[in-house]
């Protein structure tokens, strides 16, 4: 049976600069992805209900390490590096992204990945080529379309079909739904969807959100 999270109690435990300085006792643990500037931290913070929880930035690139966020003994939120655009240097660039694919391929806990993307451009060829890597690799995936409170109501539905219709083939493993950060839009289905992947009920499970 799924356990039920207490997101709200979520705290910064460590930024690791590579897999190696990870937490050691992770038994579950669920990485939000995506393009720089896409709503990482947003996200999190709304999950969570704290507003500072993870930082934020206007300034794609930020996230330079693998933030992880303790919910219950030995379950964790990640914030990864964002791929894509960012203001860095090439060298800095690559070492994000090698760190990534190590965490990703290499991490045992690792349950699922949440991908986030702007519903205003979403499946751009980084995108594609993150959830190709992620159907090879038999890792679940959730797709949050962020920003939608951006769009009209029938905009960000026609949007939300035609991503799913996009990726009926991986429906096995890759589900999508809407997201916004600004008016807690898909939060309670996020929360349902990270239930499942992060575990069983177990005597470190909190009781309650």
């Amino acid at each position: 049976m799924p356990i039920s999270i207490p997101y709200r109690q979520a705290a910064y435990l460590i930024s690791a600069p590579k897999l190696e300085l990870c937490p050691a006792d992770s038994v579950a643990e669920v990485a939000f992805i995506g393009r720089s500037n896409a709503g990482k931290s947003s996200a999190i913070n709304a999950l969570t209900d704290q507003n500072k929880l993870a930082r934020t930035s206007k300034t794609p690139g930020r996230t330079q390490l693998l933030n992880y966020f303790t919910l219950v003994p030995g379950r964790y939120l990640v914030d990864v590096p964002g791929f894509g655009y960012a203001k860095v240097s090439s060298s800095q660039k690559q070492q994000w992204q090698k760190q990534l694919v190590r965490y990703l391929e290499e991490r045992e806990p690792l349950k699922g990945l949440v991908m986030l993307m702007d519903i205003r451009h979403p499946l751009m060829d980084s995108d594609t080529l993150m959830i190709s890597w992620c159907i090879k690799a038999g890792i679940p995936l959730r797709v949050l379309l962020t920003k939608a409170d951006k769009l009209a109501y029938g905009a960000s539905k026609s949007t939300l079909l035609q991503v799913r219709k996009e990726l009926k083939d991986q429906a096995a493993l890759v589900s999508v739904q809407l997201f916004s950060s600004m008016n807690g839009q898909g939060v309670d289905e996020l929360k349902t969807c990270l239930n499942e992947w992060l575990g069983e009920t177990g005597p470190e499970a909190a009781a309650g959100e």
